[in-house]
């Protein structure tokens, strides 16, 4: 067996426990396990369920779209695992490990909760993430195509080592609505913490919630906190795949508030999103 690409004993991808025929090539990641039925419950019929480790899948059709909803649970060392087996079932040989000849341009699109840190972002809005900004470590530990100029002025304003990616225009064009923010988006390494939270011990970065509001960019104000985008976005730039992530507002950090109606933002968020999938 290729210790790159492990495979279950029914030739399943290690870690998803997926084939290639149970996937569609237009994808959508949640965290939350429980989400997946959230949105296939709007699929026309369902093809496929599959549950191996945090990972649950279903595959099924919006008219005569095909459409994979995962999820990835939390953070982008999951991210990791998802994006990598997700392309390799399309474009990797699993016996021998390399490339197939021909490449399968993928789609993905994040529905996920996020907390904004400005105060003029009301808390059950929907943003979509146009740049997003790693925190994390995850692209630090692969070869791709860097904003050397980017990085430098974020890691000066934050003082942080970064890594930074974005969406895919043609689908930023595609779900941008008047009423839906569109912002940047910092992934980062953990809730408490790495997101200047404070529990019985105290974050490094007492300031981190106003550093961050404060830091005048070139491509924009950073507007929310998440713990996946940048490793999608990150992963899916270097692989060659399009993706975007679309976020329900739940907190605002600025203000210290928090939905009163989470699920309800959540499945508005989603219902808005599913139609505008199926069109990819």
């Amino acid at each position: 067996m290729n210790a790159n690409w492990i495979t279950n004993k029914d030739g399943s991808i290690y870690h998803l426990g997926l084939h290639k025929e149970q996937v569609a090539s237009k994808i959508i990641t949640v965290g939350d396990q429980n989400r997946v039925s959230a949105i296939s419950k709007y699929f026309d019929r369902i093809e496929h369920q599959i549950s191996n480790r945090e990972f649950v899948t279903h595959t099924g059709y919006i008219n005569q779209t095909r459409l994979t909803v995962i999820s990835t649970g939390i953070g982008t060392d999951n991210i990791d695992i998802v994006l990598n087996e997700l392309d390799a079932l399309f474009n990797v040989d699993l016996n021998t490990g390399s490339a197939l000849n021909s490449f399968t341009k993928l789609n993905f699109v994040r529905i996920g909760t996020s907390g904004t840190i400005q105060e003029d972002i009301p808390i059950d809005s929907f943003l979509i993430s146009n740049y997003a900004i790693g925190l994390d470590n995850l692209m630090h530990f692969y070869k791709h195509n860097i904003n050397e100029q980017l990085i430098e002025e974020i890691g000066n304003k934050i003082g942080l080592k970064t890594y930074i990616s974005k969406c895919s225009d043609r689908l930023l064009k595609l779900f941008s609505d008047p009423d839906i923010f569109i912002g940047n988006t910092v992934t980062c390494a953990g809730f408490y913490g790495p997101q200047g939270r404070s529990t019985r011990l105290d974050s490094t970065y007492e300031s981190f919630i106003s550093l961050l509001q404060s830091a005048k960019l070139s491509i924009g104000n950073i507007t929310n906190l998440e713990m996946e985008t940048a490793g999608i976005y990150g992963l899916c730039n270097a692989l060659g795949h399009d993706c975007i992530s679309l976020n329900a507002i739940l907190a605002n950090r600025a203000l210290n508030t928090f939905s009163s109606q989470v699920e309800k933002t959540i499945d508005q968020l989603i219902q808005r999103s599913i139609e505008k999938i199926a069109t990819i």
